[in-house]
């Protein structure tokens, strides 16, 4: 067996682009996915059933239905509707970028709100009566001790979640975006180099699987230091 990878080496720059590709849409996915996570994480501890109810039917069908599903409903099935076509937001919902991103977002707030919410009630009683003993209204102590410390606990498993989503954005190739796998998938459509093409975008992924893996290792190092065991 013969590998080729001068052509490999060639295509570089389309795998640089889709590298820029699949770190826009990561980033702007998980930051838009946290901003809907935090108040639905919230709405997960309500006390009230209603509040509590709607965002466990969000989560709940979210992460119970595939994410290629979800991008597909999105970026093909709201386009069959005449409403959607004629609104003002055809423009962004014709985009395959938007689309992708939009889906992308929604699934991960859905997972992430579960992390927060876990953290939120895994909260030591004593901080919060330790909060209310100062005075604290429930604003102050959930901006001030509950948010703050369930962040920096939900930071171990909100690692797990952007690594799955790194790896999820390499459905956007299937709506024409060329991401790394977009870019494999060219490679391999014009010369027939599956084994390079698509080994070289794993390598990619490797990497930046093992970079993100460093920089949570090192925010957890940073945040969490407390929660680890005292050397006597």
């Amino acid at each position: 067996m013969i590998f080729d990878y001068n052509v490999i080496w060639d295509a570089m720059p389309l795998y640089l682009g889709g590298l820029v590709t699949t770190l826009k849409l990561l980033a702007f996915s998980l930051f838009f996915g946290l901003l809907a996570a935090l108040p639905l994480g919230l709405m997960r501890v309500s006390k009230q059933p209603i509040v509590n109810g709607a965002a466990w039917l969000y989560t709940y069908v979210i992460r119970g239905t595939p994410m290629l599903v979800q991008l597909f409903l999105i970026y093909y099935g709201l386009a069959q509707f005449d409403a959607v076509r004629e609104s003002f937001l055809w423009p962004l919902l014709s985009s395959a970028t938007f689309c992708a991103c939009l889906a992308f977002a929604i699934n991960t707030s859905a997972y992430t709100a579960e992390i927060i919410a876990g953290s939120l009630k895994a909260t030591p009683n004593g901080e919060i009566e330790a909060a209310k003993a100062m005075g604290m209204s429930r604003y102050k102590l959930y901006r001030r001790i509950l948010l703050p410390s369930a962040l920096r606990r939900a930071l171990p498993q909100y690692s797990n979640e952007v690594i799955m989503m790194l790896q999820t954005t390499s459905l956007a190739s299937i709506v024409t975006l060329i991401d790394i796998t977009g870019a494999a998938r060219t490679v391999n459509a014009q010369f027939y180099l599956p084994f390079e093409a698509y080994i070289t975008a794993g390598a990619f992924y490797l990497c930046l699987t093992f970079i993100l893996v460093r920089l949570f290792k090192l925010a957890e190092r940073r945040w969490l230091s407390y929660l680890a065991p005292r050397k006597h």
